[in-house]
């Protein structure tokens, strides 16, 4: 490792367009050569494709990347056994959580999108114990914006806002990005 000394868990919240992605890569290419960059977003569209392929394109080309939706805790555990990494960056915590809701009926009540996504999140941080190396994870605030006007929105921001507030009490650090800046607000 060259750079900074990462702590164990890393947590860096913004919205959308605020400099996440790019500081978390920034962090682990400055700390690790070998790198897991863990991918949650699914190509549902020919926009999100896009996106996809842009994100791949700016990683650098010795990162190995993990493609998956869910059960991210065990797939970083296998993945991990065969790539031995110094760091892990999963990006994002907000598609993630959006990948495990939709795997639900869209009528189920509030506690059955919790429950799911609180299973995601401990098997997440079981994980991340596991492997005692630095994590970096990359997630939307979604607390400061409008109220959605339909009950899954609502159901999806609080199960978001629970998962962050959840990582945020496991994590060393707690970055807040906003336009391209940092703010340290843990550790």
């Amino acid at each position: 490792m060259n750079g900074l000394i990462l702590p164990q868990l890393t947590l860096i919240l913004g919205g959308a367009r605020s400099g996440k992605s790019t500081y978390a890569q920034n962090l682990a290419v400055q700390n690790a050569q070998r790198v897991l960059y863990v991918a949650t977003a699914e190509a549902g569209d020919e926009e999100m494709l896009d996106r996809i392929n842009k994100h791949r394109a700016s990683r650098p080309s010795n990162w190995k990347t993990l493609e998956t939706s869910h059960d991210v805790g065990q797939a970083v555990l296998s993945g991990s056994e065969e790539y031995h990494p110094e760091i892990i960056l999963l990006d994002c915590l907000t598609l993630l959580v959006s990948n495990v809701i939709v795997t639900l009926p869209e009528e189920a009540p509030f506690f059955a999108y919790q429950k799911a996504v609180e299973g995601e999140i401990e098997a997440l941080i079981s994980s991340i114990h596991s492997l005692k190396i630095p994590w970096l994870i990359v997630s939307n605030e979604v607390g400061m914006g409008l109220v959605p006007p339909y009950a899954l929105g609502r159901y999806y921001r609080d199960v978001l806002g629970w998962a962050n507030q959840r990582l945020a009490a496991e994590a060393d650090r707690v970055v807040f990005m906003v336009s391209g800046l940092t703010m340290n607000i843990k550790g």
